[in-house]
């Protein structure tokens, strides 16, 4: 590579090296103390870098903000497409997408459960539309455009009961199940009684029943 080429591409890896620290930092931040009570002079402490370097890479917090969801999003995406494109019948993909909904109890993804709640409240109270939520809105249509193709199995590969509306049966399904998944995670450090069942067997014994619900 020329020196000048490779100068570019140095700089470049260089860029995108620290817009992706300062969307790790971001996010632990965020999460850590809430997204209102959040300052970019926190975010640009946490990332060891000078202010004026955050915000020609974010010049408002509102578009850090959005950034971070995306991101979030985009690994949503991945995984949804991942098991979309699986040569597997609709009832295994669902099965494997209950299991994508309760791996976040147990590992780091419950930071990302507690931002996420924390960002739609945000944008909900937002008097208007937040900057950039065009990407996250376009990445969140591919989720379901990916999930629409799970459905579209269900509806051609006999793997599902057929007294059932495919479409509306499994959109409900799995809108229910990923929105108890992210309930018990956010009451993760919430004190319970001693009689309830540890999330994880609470979302084991809900995918039981729904699995058999939906199997043909």
């Amino acid at each position: 590579m020329e020196p000048k080429k490779r100068y570019k591409q140095e700089l470049s890896d260089l860029k995108q090296h620290r817009e992706n620290v300062i969307l790790e930092t971001a996010e632990r931040v965020f999460t850590e103390n809430g997204i209102e009570q959040t300052t970019m002079h926190h975010i640009a402490k946490e990332a060891s870098i000078g202010i004026a370097t955050l915000f020609r890479y974010f010049p408002k917090k509102e578009k850090l903000i959005v950034a971070v969801a995306t991101k979030m999003i985009e690994e949503v995406f991945l995984e949804f497409q991942t098991i979309s494109e699986m040569d597997k019948t609709c009832l295994e993909k669902m099965d494997l997408l209950f299991d994508y909904f309760m791996a976040p109890l147990p590992n780091h993804r419950d930071s990302n459960i507690k931002f996420l709640e924390d960002f739609e409240n945000y944008a909900a109270h937002s008097d208007e539309p937040l900057e950039d939520i065009d990407e996250f809105n376009r990445l969140y249509r591919r989720v379901s455009l990916m999930f629409s193709r799970i459905i579209q199995d269900g509806q051609e590969d006999g793997s599902l009961r057929g007294d059932i509306s495919v479409r509306e049966t499994l959109t409900t399904v799995i809108n229910a199940f990923a929105i108890f998944s992210r309930k018990l995670s956010l009451q993760r450090n919430i004190l319970r009684l001693e009689s309830d069942l540890e999330p994880e067997k609470q979302l084991a014994v809900l995918k039981h029943i729904l699995m058999d619900y939906l199997k043909a």
